[in-house]
This record gives structure tokens, C-alpha cells and sequence, in this order.
């Protein structure tokens, strides 16, 4: 599948030039009888079935399921639409809300306010069986409220050039992700996905229960807001992250091999969106602690 886009064009260009080499990459799936990633049947195809094919044929791009298949440029119109809108509103947060002594307790409100909308949005969306352009919209828009408070605030009082670092690292960190996973240096199957699931929620109720020792006066909690333990567990955050996000590219790449609906592009524009900013808040944190600290 050919993408005008310089950075993945080449990501499809093996898809387009034939469909022989099109058993050789398969998305994740249920086993029957082949490699743990199988899938049997195309996922996207109506009516799929992945136990349904019980002769061990690795599936082919002739599975498509129609015309109106998700391509590479649905993808990244869609992500850069979601991705626009966080950004612009956390710049309109940045400018329009102060965060000056006076007025820092109405923007963190507004800010802790913008974040529970965006929670809860995301919530519906992940609940959903189908994509609404409005509610991942709405997610961006609210998440760049959230994130623009939180950035002036941490420039303002802790380092005036810790925003910048941070977009720039996130930036990296993505760059990394898609080159290690472009050239295969890592391989997202079904095990690679357990095992950042596992490790995903670990790091959750580590964080839930940090919150609650502070909650309930522990003082600092468990320790992961300051010192060479909070910098490490920022660290593992981001590389939670960046595995989150090669978890992304193998689903944007499935979509675009077996001819997903091209809805699946907002689908896809969510879960790119969420993971960058949750690398932008861990590369924040992180960069923050070691400016407070020096």
C-alpha cells in the first residue's frame, strides 16, 4: 500500500509490489496450528472468524475485505488531526490560562477538570466497537488543555526549558521506536503484547498505590515523585511507552495489509495519540526531577 508520505512510504511499499510475500508478515492472532501471531483469517474481512480456517493457510492479502480499505495516508491525515488538536489547545491553555500565584488554583483546577473529560472520553471510545471522530476529537482537545496547564506550570516553577527538552525527547523516543521497528530490531507478536500488557499494569498499581500513601499521609509515597527512584521510574514509563507505541505500528500496519474499513484510521489516530502523550508526561517527569535535583 503506497503512502505519499516521505516517512511511510516505504513502510508499504513491499505490500504494493505483491501479494506473494504477504504470508510473510501476519497480524496478532489465535493459534490454529501456526505461529503464535497468526491470524487464519483476515480480522477485517465481515464476518471473520479466526478459528474458522482449520487447514493451517497463512492468509492473504486476496482476504481483503472491500474497496474502502485503510490506507497509510488515512492514517497519518487522522493522527495529524488528533495530534493537531492536542497541540493547539494546550497552546491556547498556555497562553489564555496563567498559572501566576493569583491564578494557579482556578488553571490547576480547569487543568485537573480538562483531564477527567479526557478519561472519561477515552473510556467511551475504548468501550465502543467503533471509531466517533467526535469523541477522539474531543479527547485530543480536552488531553491539550490538561497538558498545557501542567507544561507552563512545571516551566514556570520548576525549569524554563524543560517543555521544550521534553517535546524534543518524545520526538526522539518515537523516531527510535519507528526505526528499531521498521528494521525489525524488535518483534511485536502475541508474547511481546503480554508481556507489555503485564508490565503496563504493574506500573499502573504502582502508581495507584503511591497515590494512596500520599493520599493517606505517607508523605512522599512510595518515593516515585522525587530522587534517583522517581527519575527510574519515569524511565521505565517511557519504555513502557515506546513499547506501546511499536504496539501502534504493528496495528496501523496490519490495518493497511489485510484492508481494514478505512474508519480504522481514527482507531489508529487514538491509540498513537494517547501513547505520545503518555511518553511526552514520562519524558516531563523525568527531565523535571533531574533539573530539580542539579
Amino acid at each position: 500500500m503506497r503512502s505519499s508520505n516521505p516517512i511511510f512510504s516505504r513502510w508499504g511499499a513491499a505490500r504494493a509490489t505483491g501479494r506473494a510475500d504477504a504470508p510473510a508478515r501476519q497480524p496478532m492472532g489465535v493459534p490454529v496450528g501456526g505461529r503464535p501471531d497468526d491470524y487464519l483469517t483476515n480480522p477485517y474481512a465481515p464476518g471473520a472468524d479466526p478459528s474458522a480456517r482449520t487447514d493451517g493457510n497463512a492468509v492473504t492479502v486476496d482476504d481483503r475485505t472491500d474497496g474502502n480499505a485503510v490506507t497509510m495516508d488515512d492514517v497519518v491525515v487522522r493522527t495529524a488531526m488528533t495530534l493537531g488538536t492536542t497541540v493547539l489547545t494546550a497552546v491556547l491553555s498556555w497562553l489564555l490560562l496563567p498559572v501566576d500565584e493569583a491564578n494557579l488554583g482556578m488553571s490547576y483546577g480547569l487543568a485537573v477538570g480538562a483531564a477527567l473529560v479526557a478519561f472519561v472520553l477515552s473510556l467511551v471510545q475504548s468501550f465502543r466497537r467503533t471509531p466517533s471522530p467526535a469523541l477522539i476529537l474531543g479527547y485530543a482537545a480536552f488531553e491539550g488543555v490538561f497538558l498545557g496547564v501542567l507544561s507552563s506550570t512545571v516551566s514556570t516553577y520548576i525549569s524554563p526549558g524543560v517543555v521544550v527538552q521534553a517535546v524534543l525527547g518524545t520526538f526522539a523516543v518515537a523516531a527510535g521506536v519507528l526505526v528499531a521497528y521498521r528494521l525489525r530490531w524488535i518483534r511485536v507478536d502475541r508474547r511481546f503484547a503480554g508481556f507489555v500488557g503485564a508490565a503496563a499494569t504493574g506500573f499502573l498499581l504502582l502508581l495507584v498505590a503511591d497515590s494512596l500513601f500520599s493520599l493517606f499521609g505517607a508523605g512522599d509515597g512510595l518515593g516515585f515523585h522525587s530522587g534517583g527512584l522517581g527519575i527510574a521510574f519515569g524511565v521505565v514509563g517511557i519504555l513502557l511507552g515506546a513499547a506501546f507505541l511499536a504496539l501502534d505500528f504493528r496495528q496501523v500496519e496490519d490495518a493497511v495489509t489485510y484492508g481494514a474499513p478505512r474508519e480504522e484510521a481514527w482507531l489508529a489516530a487514538f491509540g498513537l495519540t494517547m501513547t505520545l502523550v503518555w511518553i511526552y508526561l514520562e519524558v516531563l517527569r523525568v527531565l523535571s526531577l533531574f533539573n530539580s535535583d542539579n
